[in-house]
Parts: C-alpha cells; structure tokens; sequence
C-alpha cells in the first residue's frame, strides 16, 4: 500500500513545526529574562500553540499571538522581530474577507507600536516599530494577493468547466441524433411494411408493428433527455459515423501500441446504441488517461449489464492520481455523460494502488 500525504497534511504539518519552534525559541529568551516567571511558560504557549490551527481560526489567531507577543515586548523577553504575529498575519490576509481583516490589522499595528516603545525607552525603538509595521503589513497583504489570485483561478476554472459542460452536451447531442434519427427510419420502415401486407400476413404486420412501438418508446425516452441539451450545428460531424462498442478492440490496440497493456472483458454485448456510445466514450477518456498519465502500465477495462445498468470499470496499476484529484476536463466531461442517463460515476486512488473509474449507465 502506498502512502499518499496530502497538499493539506504537509501544510498543517507546516503550521505544527512553526508553533513548536516558536514556544522552544520564547521558552530559550524567556530563561534569560527578568520576566515574572509565572509568564514565561504561559506567554510561550499563548505565542507558538494558536499557530498550529491558524487555518482554523485565523483571525482569533492572530489577534492571540499580537496581545501575546505585545505583553512579552512589555516585559522584555524578547524584542525580535514578531514573527509568529507575521505568521498569522498572512493567514488572516488568505482565508478572511478583507472588510473583515483589515480592521483587525490596522487595530494590531497601534497597539503593538504602544508595546514596543514600552519595551524600549523612545525614541531608540522608532526604527523597530516601523520595521515591525512593515513586516505585519507585509504578511497580510501576501496573504490577501494569494488570496486574490486564488480567487481569479476558482472563477477561471468554473468558466473553463461551464465550457466543457456545454461542448460536451453538444456533442452529447450530435451523437443522439443518430439514434433518433435511425430510429424514426425505422418506424417508417415498419410502419408501411405492416400496411402493405396486413390484409394478407396479419401476424408479420403485428411482429412490424411490435418493434415500430418498441422503437418509438426507447426514441421518446431519448428526445426527453435531450431536452435542453444545446445541439451544434456541425453537420460534417453528424455524417460522421459514430463510435460504439464493435470499436472497442481497435481503441484497446491503439492503447496498447502507446504502452499500455489494456485487458478487455465486455460482458454486456447487447445495449442500446446511444448507451453503447456512451460506454465507449467512457472506456476512451478512461484509457486516454491512463496513456497520458500512467504508461507504461496495465490496465483492466470491465464491461457488464446487472439489472438494467451499464456498469463500466477501468482500473490500473499505476502510479495513481494526486490528491486532491484535478478536476480536469475529460473527467467534467465523463460526468456530464453519465448524468444525462441518471447514472453515476466515481473515480479515485485504489488502496492497492493505481487508478479507477466506475460508471453506472441505467439502459431505461
């Protein structure tokens, strides 16, 4: 089993050495100060521990290592430059509302300039009070232009999804019109067939008539699904023929041929055409994955029919995804395909290693 640390572990990991490094440092200075020495422990800890959760908490955060750091300045255990305050600052600048941080900053700087000069007789200290402005001032506002930043890439990527969505419905679209329009074809065929000989063979009309209704029924099932599905009006790309599921063993050959050694186990050979559409377009983006991101590897696809639903899996035994998985566009494009059935599709890390996607496509 591998272990996967997190973008999220590393940085509370991050925070808890900061908090211990900074009661250790406060802890050293306190021992060599005139301090009362029932402050020495508690102003230590009240400094360093809140860093821990600053992402929690940050703006009690740091109005807790301010006043802390403000009673140590006033009572000369340490004059350094207030870096556990910087610390917190620049949390409270990332993760709080700016008409609510930048109150609580503007508020510190006064009341820790009134702690410096305390701490050292005036004016000895007026250039350590402008240093210390500058570097909480600082902090916060790196964390408030991350913050921004962060901002503009979220509303980036929606606007970029959104996109993907629509393309996608639209080619959603394009490939079910070929089964509405197959259909219809159909019903004309067998429709006038059952004119033409029910006089005569009253059971072939019947049997024509039969699958006329059957079709009928499965082409309003789909026309209902395509009910506000934007269409692109790419007539080149409706001529063209669509892929299915007989296609599979040339998409797994080409996979192969880039280095990824792909199993095949369909199942499920009899499912409706956009379903089959949609299954092939699963195993592909699943397979293009793997390819892009995982070769040389092996990869598993399962195809099966269990009560009415199309349960597709793909697994691999490569080196897995990051966490937290990437939202990209082939996956939004995968979900948007299942979600147009009432389906549902989970990907993610196998304990085991490796990578898997499951869908389920309900037939009816």
């Amino acid at each position: 089993m591998r272990l996967r640390l997190s973008s999220v572990s590393l940085l509370h990991a991050a925070d808890g050495l900061a908090a211990l490094a900074a009661v250790v440092v406060y802890l050293y200075f306190a021992s060599k100060s005139t301090a009362p020495q029932w402050a020495e422990l508690q102003l230590a800890l009240l400094i360093g521990v809140p860093l821990a959760v600053r992402r929690q908490w940050p703006l009690a955060v740091f109005v807790v290592v301010v006043l802390a750091q403000n009673v140590a300045t006033v009572l000369q255990i340490t004059l350094e430059m207030y870096l556990p305050s910087a610390y917190a600052a620049y949390a409270l600048g990332l993760l709080v509302p700016r008409r609510r941080s930048l109150p609580v900053l503007v508020g510190a700087l006064p009341v820790t300039a009134v702690a410096l000069v305390v701490g050292q007789p005036w004016p000895d200290d007026v250039g350590l009070v402008g240093a210390v402005s500058v570097i909480l001032v600082a902090s916060w506002a790196l964390g408030r232009a991350n913050r921004v930043n962060r901002a503009h890439r979220a509303r980036a990527e929606r606007e970029r999804a959104e996109r993907t969505v629509e393309a996608e419905r639209r080619r959603i679209a394009r490939e079910l019109h070929d089964v509405v329009a197959h259909s219809l074809s159909l019903i004309a065929v067998k429709t006038g067939t059952a004119n033409h000989v029910c006089a005569d063979l009253p059971e072939v009309a019947r049997d024509a008539l039969v699958v006329a209704e059957r079709t009928s029924r499965d082409t309003l099932v789909e026309m209902r699904r395509l009910l506000g599905v934007l269409r692109d009006e790419d007539h080149a790309a409706e001529r063209a023929p669509m892929p299915g599921l007989a296609d599979l063993p040339a998409l797994v050959g080409a996979a192969r041929d880039a280095g990824v050694d792909v199993e095949l186990a369909a199942g499920a050979p009899e499912l409706p055409d956009a379903v089959g559409r949609t299954v092939y377009r699963l195993v592909q983006e699943s397979i293009t994955n793997v390819v892009k991101h995982a070769a040389p590897a092996s990869c598993r696809v399962t195809i099966a029919l269990v009560d009415g639903v199309a349960v597709v899996e793909v697994v691999d035994d490569g080196p897995g995804a990051p966490d937290p998985l990437p939202q990209g566009h082939g996956l939004v494009g995968m979900r948007e395909r299942v979600a147009v059935y009432g389906g549902a599709l989970e990907t993610g890390n196998r304990p085991e290693g490796g990578f898997r996607v499951r869908a389920e496509v309900p037939l009816g």
